[in-house]
């Protein structure tokens, strides 16, 4: 094992280039996730409700659909996926972009998925170097990735997702308090109350507002999300991710509202809105932090 790793600390170039190609493999893995959680989260809600309906009936046997199987296939023609032809964005660009056995064009989605999440992992790599902390901070990367295309696409933030990203921040702040260059230094006491705090704020908003409107203003796997992020970034981090969250998710609405002539009802999804600050705020929060503070700072010179 040192042998392989010995190389990948030994220099950064090399590092940088191996979490490059990580992250467009862990993208393809990603559009998996994107695709089939939601339909696999469909199929256990019918199952759920089946039984309840009648809990004596047999449930009805239903092919296995999970993250493994079945092998990926071209959705139109249903022609399995070859190894060769799942190369993240290469593959893509090869085929012209169409199925290699109906020719149904494939959308860019997919190699764009892969791309930015080649990218950002190796903006991760180049950012925090060669260490366990990286590894975190990929893993975090990952998760919001999947969570943001799968709320856009769906308006969902699965439990499958959310807890463990949970969790992971909680358990992370065991072994690393503080992040080189990063959001502010986080205990275990700082993760778990930035967890309660993520959870309940957003919670008292959604109730307060429902009871005002009668509506509801956002989901319950946004209060997860804003939990799991406080988990990573401990409470003291909560206020400027909200805060960002919040003013490009407006800005987005009235673009939305204006080219597409929609009401002030029109749903849109918040998760990727806090994904995005989310993990702006884990690499760039603490420096933004200390220079707004800075100038106060100056201003009392």
């Amino acid at each position: 094992m040192n042998i392989l790793l010995e190389p990948l600390a030994a220099s950064p170039a090399f590092f940088i280039g191996f979490i490059v190609v990580l992250g467009l493999l862990i993208g393809s893995f990603l559009n998996v996730v994107i695709y089939r959680v939601p339909i696999m989260m469909d199929a256990a809600l019918r199952a759920e409700c089946a039984s309840l309906a009648d809990p004596a009936a047999e449930p009805a046997p239903v092919p296995r659909f999970n993250l493994v199987v079945p092998r990926s296939a071209c959705p139109a023609c249903k022609a399995p996926i070859t190894a060769l032809q799942n190369i993240p964005v290469v593959s893509w660009l090869a085929l012209g972009r169409k199925c290699a056995n109906c020719k149904t064009p494939i959308s860019a989605r997919y190699p764009l998925v892969e791309l930015v999440t080649g990218v950002l992992s190796g903006f991760i790599a180049w950012h925090y170097g060669y260490g366990a902390t990286a590894l975190a901070a990929l893993a975090f990367t990952w998760f919001l990735i999947a969570l943001t295309m799968i709320d856009f696409d769906t308006q969902y933030l699965p439990d499958q997702l959310t807890y463990p990203l949970l969790w992971l921040g909680l358990i992370g702040s065991l072994w690393l308090p503080v992040w080189a260059e990063g959001a502010a230094a986080v205990t275990p006491r700082d993760s778990i109350i930035g967890a309660a705090a993520g959870y309940l704020s957003l919670w008292s908003v959604y109730w307060i507002f429902k009871l005002l409107t009668g509506k509801e203003g956002m989901g319950y796997g946004d209060f997860k999300l804003f939990a799991a992020l406080g988990a990573w970034m401990g409470w003291k981090m909560l206020l400027p991710v909200i805060l960002f969250a919040s003013a490009v998710g407006a800005l987005f609405g009235i673009v939305i509202m204006i080219r597409q002539r929609k009401g002030k009802d029109t749903q849109i999804a918040f998760g990727p809105f806090l994904a995005i600050a989310g993990w702006l705020v884990l690499i760039f929060g603490n420096a933004v932090v200390d220079r707004y503070l800075g100038l106060f700072a100056h201003a009392d010179r």
